[in-house]
């Protein structure tokens, strides 16, 4: 009995351990702990990448011309003036003190005074929300419409829409901003408010002056404003995104997974959209996160155009007026705006991608 009843428990095999053992007894994921690594490796050299970029608008600007020049212009302004806003702007310090103090003071949200005395910061930020507004909508729309098209011309290569799309992407490409802006002006805004009566597309401005109401009685009127300042950024900055789009499109169009995938009999929807479509966002991903910088450039040509006080106009006021702590606020705020979409590019790889494993 003894014996039959060792034999039995030979044979028996060990109970499966519970949930919290195996949780217990997991080993970490080499995989997550890599991506990890390789976040924080490019999150280190994104912030030295700022920091060297800092350094090096701080001496362009700072040995651009003289901030007093248009102080200067005024024989009769006393030396005790001269002396004061010298002071202020501590051009009586060392290059490299003038931009510890300032570096120090922007990473506190303090990026000094203007020629006119007056801080910088409250200033950036009232002009960023502007510019914001325009560049955002602007560039969610390209994206859409430049993929969007970029799909439909590779789908129907060499049918009258990809000649036509080609056509049309070249065309507002070799086109100047101010030129398109000033013909959807003349010949988009004034046309439709004639047929409608009244202006409902307005040339100037981001909102008409003495407005009153709440958030949706304003609407109208905050849109009505938006419209061409988007629709000049749309146009200046989708077609280059659908060449690429469709570009990228045909090389995967004519990989051996896409093949493979319609020779086991997979639906040509399927086809596309999981197999052809998401390998070819990888490329256009870098694209779009590298012209987010020629974005905010074309916006300072477009906010002079429609009159938008956003930062291209200011960023425009400062240069004109050698304004160094604006200019250096300006280009210090658009060097951390291409360097984070870049890293949000490098982890947006992964989530298209999930081939890519990183060392």
């Amino acid at each position: 009995m003894a014996h039959t009843d060792a034999t039995k428990g030979a044979g028996r095999t060990a109970p499966p351990p519970s949930p919290s053992t195996r949780h217990a007894c997991r080993a970490p994921d080499l995989y997550d702990l890599s991506v990890l690594a390789y976040l924080l490796r490019r999150l280190a050299a994104s912030i030295v990448i700022l920091v060297l970029a800092s350094m090096l608008v701080f001496v362009l600007v700072a040995n651009s011309g003289d901030p007093l020049a248009l102080l200067r212009l005024n024989p009769h302004t006393p030396e005790a003036v001269y002396a004061a806003r010298r002071a202020a702007l501590h051009l009586n310090d060392p290059l490299w003190q003038r931009y510890w103090i300032w570096f120090t003071g922007a990473l506190h949200g303090n990026f000094g005074l203007t020629i006119g005395n007056q801080p910088v910061a409250p200033q950036l930020w009232s002009h960023l929300l502007v510019t914001l507004e325009m560049v955002l909508i602007a560039t969610a729309v390209a994206i859409v419409v430049g993929i969007g098209i970029g799909v439909l011309a590779a789908v129907r290569q060499g049918k009258p829409f990809d000649v036509g799309a080609a056509f049309t992407s070249y065309l507002f490409i070799s086109t100047p901003v101010f030129v398109t802006g000033l013909v959807l002006k003349e010949f988009v805004a004034i046309p439709i408010n004639n047929a409608v009566g009244h202006t409902v597309l307005y040339t100037l401005g981001q909102e008409s002056p003495n407005l009153s109401g709440g958030f949706w009685q304003r609407l109208p009127d905050y849109a009505g404003h938006a419209v061409l300042p988007v629709l000049t950024l749309v146009l200046v900055t989708y077609p280059a995104w659908s060449i690429y789009q469709r570009s990228s499109m045909l090389e995967a169009l004519d990989s051996d997974y896409v093949r493979l995938a319609r020779a086991k009999g997979l639906h040509p929807r399927r086809v596309l959209i999981r197999h052809t479509l998401r390998n070819a966002l990888i490329p256009v991903t870098t694209v779009i996160a590298l012209d987010f910088a020629a974005v905010l450039g074309g916006a300072i040509v477009t906010e002079n155009v429609y009159s938008w006080q956003g930062m291209g106009t200011w960023f425009y006021q400062g240069v004109t007026n050698l304004d160094f702590n604006t200019v250096q606020a300006y280009l210090l705020v658009t060097a951390f705006f291409v360097i984070a979409l870049n890293f949000v590019a490098d982890v947006l790889y992964g989530i298209l991608d999930p081939r890519i494993r990183y060392g």
